[in-house]
Formats: C-alpha cells, sequence, structure tokens
C-alpha cells in the first residue's frame, strides 16, 4: 500500500467514531481520497473493508453512507488483483474477516446448510472430494440411493465413488443437488438426514464474487437511514432497569415471505463467517418478529418449527441490522422464567453501540417471552474463549448488572471491584478472568425470589435420566420409555392415542422427568390438566403459548429446579 493511501486510512480510522463540527465533511474528504488506493497486503484490504462497512452501518451523514458504500463495490476487483498477483490469501478465510466479495467460502457444511446454499446459489457451488477419507463411508451409505453400489463398495477396494455418483446424478455437476435430494426424500427424520448427509463430510466451496450475499453488499433495504450526529451511546449511559421498565418495544410480526428473506439475510450472515446456529438453519418463517428499537436499528426474533424444538426448553434466535446491515445475531433459550441468551457481535461493528443494543434485545426477549432471569453462559466470559478473556467481556455484563451465580466467584468479583474503586487504573489479569468465567452470570427483575436459577442445568436433569435408564431399565432406552410413559398418562388420565405424533413425543419426554418425581401423582387434578396442556403446547403453531403455560404452573417449576439444580433448596442471592 502506497504510503499516501495508508497514512489515510489510518486517519480514517483514527474518525470514524468523531462526531460534531467539521468531522463529517473529514471524513467525507478522507472517504473521497482513497477511491485509487491499492493494498499490498491481506491486512490493510481487510482494515479497510470493515472500516467501510461500519461506517455503512454508522454514518455520520448521508455522503458518507454513500461513498461507503460506493467504494465497497470496488473490494472485489482489489480482492481478484490480489489473487493474481499469487498474493497470500489466508487472512481472508479466517472468520473474523471471511466472506468478502471476491473471495471463496469452503467447508464441510451441515445438511441443512448445503441443501440451503445448493438452491440459493447453485452455480456458485463446487465439491471437493477426498475419497481416501470419505471412502469408507460411502462405501456403507451410498448403496442406499446407487442400485448396485454394494457390489462393488463392499468388496472392492478401489471403487470409484465419482463416476458412480456422476453416472448416477446425470453428470458430475449434478453430484451435489442429486445427493441433497436424495436425502431430502429419503423416509428419514430431520436428524437422521442431518447425520446421513454430514457423515459424508462433503467439503463444499462457495464462490462469492460480487455476489451481493457476500458481507462486503449484504443488506436489507430500510426505508429511511439513521445518521450518526452525536457520539455513539457508550456502556455508562445504558440502564437495564430502566430499559425493562420502559414501555413495550413496536413490534410486529412478518409475513412468512418476509420471514424467509429474514432467515436468508441470517443464514448468508453466518455461513459467511464459518458459524452455525440450531435456529439459524432451522428458524420458521411463520414466526419472525420485528421490533423498530430506534437509532436506524432493527431486532429481528423467530421460533423453531414444532417438528425441530428442543425436548424442554423454548428456543429463540434472531438477528440485528443498523442501517440495513447485519451487526450481530442472537440466541435465546428459555424454561419457565429463565433464559439463557447468546449475543455476539460481528467483529466490525464492535465499537457501534454494543451495550445498547445489548439491552434492546433483552427487553424484545422479555416482551416476547416474559422471562425475567437472564443469564450468559461461560463461554461468552471466557471460558475457553481467549478472545472473550482479552476483551473483557466479563466486565461488560457485569457494569450492566449481571451477577456471578456461584458464591466463590461473586467474592472475587467484589474483590477486583474493591481494587478499582482504590485505583481506578486497575485492571483485572487474564489469570482472573479466566476464573470468573467459570460459571453463568445472571440478571434478575421482577419479583421472583432471586437466585433460583443459580445451580440449575438442564443437563442435570438429563444425566438423572441416564442414569435411571442404566440402573432400572439395563440401558433400554424404549423399555425407560414405555414404562414413563404409560405411568404419565395414568397419572394424568389422558388418552394419548387422541394425540398427534409431536404431541406424544413431548409427552415421552417429559414422562422421562417427571419420573424422577413421584409428587406428580399427588397433585391435584387442576395441576395435571395445566401439565397436560403445557406438554401439548409444546407442539403448537406458537412457542411461545409453551412457555406462558409453563411460567403459570409454580408446582411443575418448583418441581423441575429441584431435579435440576445443584442444591435442593435454593437461597436468596444479593448483588
Amino acid at each position: 500500500m502506497k504510503a499516501g493511501s495508508a497514512s489515510r486510512l489510518l486517519e480514517l480510522e483514527a474518525s470514524k467514531l468523531n462526531y460534531g463540527a467539521g468531522s463529517a465533511a473529514k471524513i467525507e474528504k478522507l472517504l473521497a481520497s482513497m477511491r485509487d488506493a491499492q493494498f499490498d497486503s491481506a491486512e490493510s484490504l481487510i482494515r479497510f473493508h470493515d472500516l467501510l462497512l461500519f461506517l455503512c452501518a454508522f454514518p455520520q451523514s448521508r455522503k458518507i453512507a454513500q461513498l461507503a458504500d460506493d467504494l465497497l463495490t470496488g473490494i472485489v476487483h482489489e480482492v481478484e488483483r490480489f489473487q493474481a498477483s499469487g498474493a497470500d490469501m489466508e487472512l481472508f478465510d479466517n472468520e473474523e474477516f471471511s466472506g468478502i466479495a471476491g473471495t471463496t467460502i469452503s467447508d464441510n457444511f451441515t445438511y441443512d446448510v448445503a441443501r440451503w446454499l445448493a438452491q440459493r446459489y447453485p452455480q456458485q457451488l463446487s465439491v471437493e472430494w477426498d475419497f481416501e477419507e470419505q471412502g469408507r463411508q460411502m462405501a456403507v451409505t451410498l448403496p442406499r440411493f446407487i442400485p448396485l453400489l454394494g457390489d462393488d463398495s463392499l468388496v472392492e477396494a478401489d471403487t470409484p465413488f465419482f463416476d458412480w455418483m456422476a453416472n448416477a446424478a446425470g453428470g458430475a455437476e449434478k453430484i451435489l443437488p442429486w445427493l441433497l435430494q436424495r436425502v431430502a426424500t429419503a423416509p428419514l427424520t430431520s436428524l437422521e438426514r442431518t447425520s446421513l448427509y454430514d457423515s459424508l463430510t462433503i467439503s463444499v466451496s462457495w464462490k462469492l464474487g460480487n455476489s451481493s450475499a457476500s458481507r462486503t453488499r449484504a443488506r436489507r433495504s430500510v426505508s429511511r437511514m439513521f445518521y450518526q450526529r452525536q457520539p455513539l451511546l457508550r456502556r455508562n449511559q445504558v440502564s437495564l432497569a430502566d430499559e425493562m421498565s420502559s414501555p413495550p418495544l413496536p413490534v410486529r410480526k412478518l409475513s412468512r415471505r418476509q420471514g424467509e428473506d429474514v432467515l436468508d439475510l441470517t443464514r448468508t450472515a453466518l455461513t459467511l463467517r464459518y458459524r452455525e446456529l440450531y435456529g439459524t438453519t432451522r428458524g420458521d418463517p411463520n414466526q419472525v418478529f420485528e421490533a423498530e428499537v430506534g437509532r436506524g436499528v432493527q431486532i429481528f426474533l423467530w421460533g423453531l418449527p414444532p417438528e425441530r424444538r428442543l425436548p424442554l426448553r423454548a428456543y429463540h434466535a434472531g438477528l440485528t441490522v443498523k442501517n440495513g446491515v447485519p451487526i450481530n445475531y442472537i440466541e435465546g433459550i428459555s424454561l419457565f422464567d429463565w433464559m439463557e441468551v447468546g449475543f455476539n457481535t460481528f467483529y466490525a461493528f464492535r465499537d457501534g453501540e454494543t451495550a445498547w443494543i445489548y439491552s434492546k434485545v433483552l427487553h424484545f426477549l422479555h416482551q416476547l417471552t416474559r422471562v425475567t432471569c437472564f443469564s450468559v453462559y461461560p463461554y461468552q466470559l471466557g471460558h475457553e474463549n481467549e478472545e472473550a478473556i482479552k476483551s473483557g467481556a466479563f466486565w461488560f455484563y457485569r457494569k450492566l448488572g449481571f451477577r456471578p451465580g456461584r458464591p466463590e466467584l461473586l467474592a472475587i468479583t467484589r474483590k477486583e471491584e474493591a481494587k478499582m474503586t482504590r485505583d481506578p487504573t486497575h485492571r483485572t489479569s487474564a489469570r482472573t478472568l479466566r476464573q470468573l468465567a467459570a460459571g453463568h452470570v445472571f440478571y434478575e427483575f421482577g419479583d421472583d425470589l432471586p437466585g433460583q436459577w443459580d445451580t440449575f442445568l438442564t443437563r442435570t436433569i438429563g444425566l438423572a435420566v441416564q442414569r435411571r435408564l442404566a440402573e432400572e431399565f439395563n440401558g433400554d432406552p424404549e423399555k425407560l420409555r414405555r414404562v414413563t410413559v404409560e405411568a404419565l398418562s395414568q397419572d394424568l388420565q389422558v388418552d394419548l392415542g387422541t394425540w398427534s405424533p409431536l404431541e406424544q413425543s413431548a409427552f415421552a419426554n417429559f414422562a422421562a422427568v417427571l419420573s424422577l418425581a413421584p409428587e406428580v401423582a399427588q397433585w391435584t387434578n387442576l395441576q395435571k390438566q395445566a401439565l397436560a396442556d403445557i406438554i401439548r403446547a409444546k407442539g403448537s403453531a406458537d412457542e411461545g403459548r409453551y412457555l406462558r403455560l409453563l411460567q403459570q404452573h409454580q408446582a411443575l417449576k418448583q418441581l423441575v429446579l429441584r431435579v435440576g439444580s445443584e442444591r435442593s433448596t435454593v437461597q436468596a442471592v444479593h448483588v
């Protein structure tokens, strides 16, 4: 990169968060001067690209947004020139920076992602075969779809799998869509389809070119832009208590087609970054909700279709866009009034009002589900996540009002806070941050007793069921299912023959859990009927109804808390 271009890039980076008189004009001039910039390193080109994306999402003026967008359209030519020069392209494949126009995304995508890509971008996909690694699994899997293949693959060491598939598909270029279609139409459950395809470990390459799917160009159209005339909101300007007590956000439910568009944008944004959430590839387009929260920010949340739901917890995923640009993704997994929240802002936008946006996300999640206890799992705080340690993620949550659920971690937190009070320059060591990231943190509001969920894990319930499976049913899951379903159906006096398959599956899951708690048989008829209603609601069109019914059944909540907590009694915890 020429010295002049390099210095202008540094000046742009230093100016992107400047506001007030003359700031916009200076950035406009700097952007205009970058039209002829050429880059001699991947690092400088990526920095420029992500700076332009930030200015598209957080522009100080209309002209800045237009200049940044115009400069982004030329990025693909810089990438192609860079690649043609024989330069090292490895950095472009790092998940922090991947997805730029002109690059290629290659991965062993899961079945759902591969099928979605094949439907949306068939001309941009190619397959890289490694039959030395894949051959053993193909030998036992492909005979399901290819007549007579077993005569070759089950006994020969040199089976030409590529030729077999190409002939069956009608051409080499048709192999991937043909295989995906065969899996889609096989008489299997959704999990079995995923397992079958994923076992083949097929490497698919997605050549982005100048596609509007690249993160360089991915946008959602907006009717009105928001321009940053004042400094960005800082964390110390955000109060979760005030946010949660503020009026409801304006929310609308999208049409199925609009929901599909949002899900497509989300799948694209995550796939480009080598990420996938259960609820992004499997979201329900019929249950997508939008909240316009101000400052050019739209938050989208959705649930799962009935056949894809978790056994016990309710699931929501989401995406946030700022001035049409995707900036972060969301995951919320709930039971009763408790939700475990995942929130991840894409690298290019981590300087942009993250705390304020997070407060709006929590408000929207509360409004949609009525949960009153949010928890953050240890990975987000830094457990086995050095990036979160380096960024001091624990303090992001603590300064918003979250507290550690483990007493010893709360004690360390208070000790660190005392040091900061005495010495404002004190910084928590990486070693201490790793200690603090060893457990969940919680934010609670409302009238419920604090600390109820501190030691709860659905995993604890699941492992208890498995121990019973081994000890009382000799490891036979069908026997456990049969016995527990029969017992619960007698207790609730229900005829499962009138229930749908999805309702019956939900009943079996609850039966396994409730077999750990014999007091259900002593419940009142009203409590039993409410339990039956809850189980049936697990398969209803809107999983929100399931959550609302759960929140009304206090006896069930106390039962689940007891069998899923490390302690049999829960004591109040104070910040």
